[in-house]
């Protein structure tokens, strides 16, 4: 609720900004916090007039740059990925966790790790790609046999199942190939070990999606309004289903290839960005790439601060966020989604 209010009061533009402003912070903050805090000046200096022989400043650029990056890329990915999700299906419930892309991208990472070891990161990417088109091809398939067609709770229940499916043929494999300890960090969901040779394949790819997202959302906008509606206004349904489509894939495989199998971003970030801006995907796709950013950023700073100098999976912290807003969900029903 004050959310909303705050959005209605202050206006979409300056939510973005104000969230902008926030992750700025949130990012320098994350780099200065780790097993051993950095100053901020420190933190400056390692990034605008590194030296290459101060090992704080080797710290920063080889192992907390690429980390908080990763952070910002993957959640800006996952909520922007469920923002599409939710607009082309009119389904509140839709996400990357719920509709099997996470699902298909893991299973095929896990496939990849098991049997091909020799892939490299380029090609286990191109396979959670291929897992993640896999996954919803699945849920769609089943969400539309049947009498009746595909209706947003056939799609909900077939998401459940094909993930719950998807997430124990992954596991079944773990065990039997004895690979835990090689997969954990892909199962778990973190950026820990996410270095910048990973984030040069990676960053294209999702800045380029992201880029294309941004220019859907008119005709996401439209599109949410109804089919016939999108048509009457002259938008080509087709072309938008299948750009955004691609889209989704490329940002939610990518992130899985990234993070692993981080949970519930894509559902809450979008729901709080229709607290905030109101129901119009112009603002509501930019807004969860700043805002899913913002989480992930938190959330991987929060997963380091619990109990130094150990740490939690990323994962963790996002699903103890989206499992009680899942459950309001539920309990809210449609109202005001």
């Amino acid at each position: 609720m004050l959310g909303r209010i705050l959005g209605k009061a202050l206006g979409p533009g300056v939510v973005l900004l104000a969230g902008a402003v926030a992750l700025v912070a949130a990012l320098v903050w994350s780099v200065s916090v780790g097993a051993a805090s950095i100053d901020l000046g420190t933190v400056w200096q390692a990034v605008f007039a590194f030296d290459h022989s101060s090992s704080q400043h080797l710290v920063i650029q080889e192992f907390r740059l690429p980390r908080v990056v990763a952070s910002a890329v993957v959640g800006a990915s996952l909520a922007v990925a469920g923002a599409l999700m939710q607009g082309l299906t009119r389904n509140p419930l839709a996400s990357p966790t719920l509709m099997g892309l996470n699902g298909g991208a893991s299973l095929l990472l896990v496939i990849g790790i098991a049997f091909l070891p020799r892939l490299g990161f380029t090609g286990l990417m191109l396979m959670s790609f291929v897992g993640a088109a896999l996954g919803v091809g699945l849920v769609y398939g089943l969400g539309s046999s049947g009498r009746g067609g595909l209706t947003p709770v056939r799609l909900a229940l077939a998401g459940t199942a094909v993930s719950a499916l998807l997430g124990s043929l992954a596991d079944g494999i773990v065990h039997a190939t004895r690979i835990a300890q090689d997969v954990l960090f892909y199962l778990a969901g973190g950026v820990q070990g996410v270095r910048w040779p990973q984030l040069d394949l990676m960053l294209p790819w999702a800045l380029g999606a992201l880029a294309l997202a941004i220019l859907l959302a008119p005709g996401v906008a439209l599109l949410n309004l109804g089919e016939d509606v999108a048509r009457g206004l002259g938008q080509r349904t087709g072309r938008l289903r299948f750009l955004a489509s691609v889209c989704t894939l490329v940002l939610a495989g990518g992130a899985v290839a990234l993070a692993g199998g981080v949970g519930f971003v894509g559902l809450v970030v979008p729901h709080v960005m229709r607290f905030m801006v109101g129901v119009d995907y112009r603002w509501i796709i930019p807004g969860s790439a700043v805002f899913g950013a913002l989480l992930l950023v938190l959330a991987d700073l929060g997963a380091r601060m619990v109990n130094p100098p150990y740490e939690l999976p990323v994962g963790l912290i996002t699903a103890l966020i989206g499992v009680p807003f899942f459950v309001y969900l539920a309990r809210r029903g449609d109202q005001g989604l």
